[in-house]
């Protein structure tokens, strides 16, 4: 079956949320799980949720294996190198990509699909006459925060892209691109839902489910993408004032699972697997068999910073010195899991918030938030002064505390303007129209309202 927004809403007529795969953890039959009535019960109702968070850690933008964003945007901008053999056009390694590259379907095709399932709870749960008013809550609300996250991805690397709230097919099947302004508009809509309807405590232990706090800092973001200060400083405030968040000043326990940084993160597919990302980034031996960090990054760290020290691990050969990313430090199974894969946490925060401030001219409180950072790291506090001093300090702290994080990398020189001055002095073949991702062919095919295709593609 075809998973994307054309031809996966043909799929979507005839076939409930069970088009969302096995749900997890709740051992029932088959046949018991047959359209509404999954949103009858708590249980399955649970599970068809935390079903997406697998699937969003097996495949897609922010899975940790391979093909997710942490990956392909570290060597589509300038964190990783590729050192594979079957190096070949129209991947983001090669800076050719191509409306009919594998990975530019994927992330598509991938999104709408576990956004499809989103709406599907959506309004399974809205319809379900059984479900407690707190469930129902929790369902709606973490279904639209993950509706926004994905959403949120997508039109950061497609630009204009549909925005879908419904599982209607005859709504859906001519579905048009929306301008970018408007997804931010309708991605900040879903989380403001999302935070009146979330909970402050977790509901669930290790923090696998997301609460108000996770809404927070998605909103955070968003609002400074969208160059609102206020909103993203008081958003990152919401999500720092909390109790459930405290410092962490070893930097070797920030990406443990029992981390009290971590805002939301999700568990391995088996106990005693560890992350996705540890198997991917991790290597003992040269040359490294797929990718490592690049020199010119690992250079560019102050002296003394702990990050660069704990968080990057080199691998001397006969031929040459490598480098990974050494964040996550298991890449093989334990006894008991020890690492979850990290989609949210609060240093970034308050680098939101940092930056925020400083367009604001509260430089006093810029500072403290950026220093926070730094001295976390070991390092002297910033000698930034004036705002746009500020933010340039704040905007090169994010290129050392989030790195293989997600593509923050990319997305930072994106937002602020500097794609082409410092990827065009780098990368070989670097236009100003790869700044987005070519549609998908097949989806223009398929739906010409989709139409017209992004510029240099």
């Amino acid at each position: 079956m075809k998973n994307n927004v054309s031809s996966l809403l043909i799929w979507i007529a005839s076939f409930l949320i069970l088009g969302c795969d096995n749900f997890v953890d709740v051992d029932l039959p088959a046949s018991q799980l047959t359209g509404n009535k999954v949103f009858e019960d708590a249980a399955t109702a649970d599970a068809a949720m935390t079903d997406i968070y697998s699937k969003i850690r097996d495949a897609g933008i922010l899975t940790g294996l391979f093909g997710g964003v942490s990956v392909n945007f570290g060597m589509y901008a300038d964190e990783l190198v590729y050192y594979g053999t079957d190096l070949q056009p129209g991947l983001p390694y090669s800076n050719n990509l191509e409306a009919t590259s594998g990975i530019t379907a994927s992330y598509w095709n991938d999104s709408y699909h576990q956004i499809y399932c989103c709406n599907a709870v959506i309004e399974g749960t809205e319809s379900s006459i059984t479900l407690s008013h707190d469930k129902k809550n929790s369902l709606i609300g973490e279904a639209l925060f993950t509706r926004a996250l994905l959403h949120f991805y997508l039109v950061n690397i497609y630009g204009d892209i549909p925005y879908v709230a419904s599982t209607n097919y005859d709504k859906n099947r001519k579905v048009e691109r929306t301008k970018v302004s408007l997804v931010y508009d309708a991605i900040v809509a879903d989380l403001n839902k999302a935070v009146h309807l979330l909970t402050e405590k977790y509901i669930s232990a290790e923090r696998l489910r997301p609460n108000k706090a996770a809404a927070w800092a998605l909103l955070a973001r968003t609002y400074l993408y969208q160059e609102k200060w206020a909103e993203a400083s008081n958003a990152a405030s919401a999500v720092l004032n909390s109790s459930l968040y405290t410092p962490q000043n070893n930097v070797d326990q920030i990406f443990l699972k029992e981390s009290q940084t971590t805002i939301w993160q999700i568990m391995p597919k088996r106990t005693g697997n560890n992350t996705d990302e540890g198997s991917v980034f991790i290597f003992n031996s040269g040359p490294p068999p797929t990718l490592a960090l690049s020199d010119e990054f690992v250079n560019s760290f102050e002296n003394g910073d702990q990050r660069k020290t704990h968080w990057i691990r080199t691998i001397n050969g006969t031929n040459g010195i490598w480098y990974h990313a050494y964040k996550y430090k298991k890449n093989t199974a334990t006894s008991s899991s020890v690492e979850y894969s990290i989609i949210l946490r609060t240093a970034e925060q308050y680098l939101i918030r940092s930056e925020a401030r400083a367009k604001q001219g509260d430089l006093i409180g810029a500072k403290e938030d950026l220093n926070k950072i730094r001295q976390n790291a070991g390092l002297n506090d910033s000698p930034a002064i004036t705002a746009d001093e500020i933010v340039a300090a704040v905007i090169n702290e994010r290129r050392f505390e989030l790195f293989t994080e997600y593509g923050h990398r990319f997305f930072d020189l994106k937002r602020t303007g500097q794609l082409n001055t410092v990827l065009g002095g780098k990368k070989q073949g670097w236009n100003a129209t790869d700044n987005l991702w070519p549609i998908p062919e097949k989806e223009l095919l398929a739906n010409p309202f989709l139409k017209p295709q992004n510029q240099g593609y």
